[in-house]
């Protein structure tokens, strides 16, 4: 349409174009212009009326291809629309069937929470008649056993502890075998090794000292004019003369070894020099503690040397030396300290762990028992506060405080060391002695323990207390049990005996079958 406006415009305009050029031309030459202007309107005619009817033609053309696009198109809009009111015919048809469909449904639904509400009550009931069938069969089971539920389910408990106690004793006692087996052959060949490496005479020290004297004369000048010379001297020393009728000799005794070796040296001196008299005696007391002062010193340095552990605070050092005069049960401490040092070496040495932290360790384990009598504590407690005192780390604290049982874990490998030299120096043969009557209490005491065990038939204390065996009652304890009780028993030793080195539990049921012949 606009291509056929197009042209109508353009032949409206040719043809005002026209007119004007015949008017030109008709004021200029009215008669050959005018012929010339006819021509040209007519030619302008012509083609004007040309192109009019090829623009009409187009434009018809142009109209009638619209025309033709239009109607495809509606056409098609009315093909899609007819497609689309089938299909929501179709939609409409499927959304009925499938409300048909959900109404059927819940009402299923509906019956099914009906019947399922029936069955529910149904089930309630049976179970409350299961319920009571299960109480009537229980009072029943409760009446023909003699038991209560409770006491049932305490039985069946207490059955299934033992059982599991009895499969857990089999197994412990499998692993300690197996255990045993690899670690016993190792451990012989080290501590056999460090005692070889150690070997050292024992002998026991006594609380007196005697002091041989030229003649019984002598000791009525000890003694003085109305027991002034004794008086001052065991005032000077702090210790007791026994003078007696021993023939040629006199007696010091002192439970503190450093002032029974002062007096022993004081009176020796005062015989040799005959001059006794109370200033005399107090001069060469004081004299001889200056002497022993500096023999403290000397041997500390000569302990540390012998131990191979350089370093040590003067303090310390003069400790040792003072342990030289101490005993614990007959055995010289300072001869224990060196002992316990060497051999805690030793096996360091072996096991690869700090050979220099174990000598040391070694020699302060102890060194509280040099002033234990003046200061308040166990002698572990009061070596573990020196150390601190000293500057020592806590893994040297608790080495010296755990190497008995009882006063702090061992925390490292060392302090376990230390603990197991400790206890060969004290519990090899002749290191210590004690008492006969303190041997037997410990005797008896150790065999009370084992007897208070309930299906303990007697107990023997052997090997000087080392060993204890005991003999129970077959009927009443089984194998299992056994080893149960000897693992109680060895604990209860731990906890309420003191005892040197380690004593072996054995417990022995044997079963007899006996019979007659006639």
């Amino acid at each position: 349409m606009e291509n056929v406006f197009m042209l109508i415009g353009v032949g409206c305009i040719c043809f005002v174009v026209g007119f004007i050029l015949r008017y030109v031309y008709a004021k200029i030459d009215s008669t050959s212009v005018e012929q010339i202007s006819d021509r040209i309107i007519n030619e302008a005619k012509i083609r004007a009326d040309a192109k009019t009817k090829e623009m009409l033609i187009a434009g018809k053309d142009a109209v009638d291809n619209e025309r033709k696009e239009f109607e495809k198109e509606l056409k098609e809009k009315k093909i899609e629309m007819q497609n689309s009111e089938k299909r929501l015919i179709q939609r409409e048809e499927n959304l009925d069937r499938k409300m048909d469909s959900l109404d059927k449904k819940e009402r299923d639904f509906q019956q099914k929470e009906k019947n399922l509400e029936i069955k529910e009550k149904n089930i309630d009931l049976k179970i409350s008649e299961v319920e009571q069938i299960k109480n009537e069969q229980k009072t029943i089971l409760e009446k023909l056993s003699g038991l209560t539920r409770e006491e049932a389910k305490q039985r069946l408990v207490k059955e299934m502890l033992e059982e599991a106690k009895r499969d857990a004793a089999v197994l412990s006692q499998k692993i300690e075998q197996e255990t045993r087996e690899n670690a016993s052959k190792k451990s012989k060949e080290i501590l056999s090794i460090a005692i070889q490496k150690v070997a050292a005479d024992h002998t026991a020290d006594i609380t007196t000292s005697t002091v041989q004297i030229p003649n019984d004369e002598i000791k009525g000048r000890i003694i003085g004019r109305e027991g002034r010379n004794i008086r001052a001297f065991e005032q000077a020393t702090g210790v007791d003369l026994i003078i007696d009728d021993t023939p040629e000799s006199i007696t010091i005794s002192a439970f503190d070894g450093v002032r029974r070796y002062i007096a022993k040296k004081a009176l020796e001196k005062l015989i040799a020099d005959g001059r006794i008299h109370p200033a005399r005696i107090e001069e060469v007391v004081q004299k001889m503690q200056k002497e022993v002062e500096e023999t403290i010193k000397e041997t500390g340095e000569q302990a540390a040397i012998d131990s191979g552990v350089p370093g040590l605070h003067p303090e310390i050092i003069k400790l040792l030396g003072r342990l030289k005069f101490r005993t614990s049960y007959g055995q010289n401490q300072l001869q224990h300290t060196l002992e316990v040092t060497w051999l805690a070496g030793a096996i360091a040495g072996e096991l690869g762990l700090d050979v220099t932290f174990c000598k040391k360790a070694g020699l302060m384990h102890d060194i509280g028992k040099a002033v234990d009598h003046e200061v308040e504590g166990t002698h572990h407690q009061i070596s573990a506060e020196l150390a601190k005192k000293y500057g020592e780390s806590p893994k040297m604290i608790n080495a010296i405080l755990s190497h008995h049982e009882g006063f702090d874990e061992p925390k490292s490998p060392e302090a376990f060391v230390i603990a197991a030299a400790d206890a060969i120096s004290a519990a090899r043969p002749g290191a210590r002695r004690e008492t006969i009557e303190t041997y037997l209490k410990r005797l008896e005491k150790l065999e009370t323990v084992a007897k208070d065990f309930k299906g303990v038939s007697s107990a023997y204390a052997i090997q000087a207390g080392r060993e204890i065996r005991i003999l129970v009652e077959p009927e009443n304890i089984d194998d299992a049990q056994s080893q149960i009780l000897a693992h109680d028993i060895a604990k209860k030793i731990e906890q309420e005996l003191e005892y040197p080195g380690q004593i072996k539990v054995t417990v022995i049921r044997e079963v007899r079958a006996q019979d007659i012949a006639k």
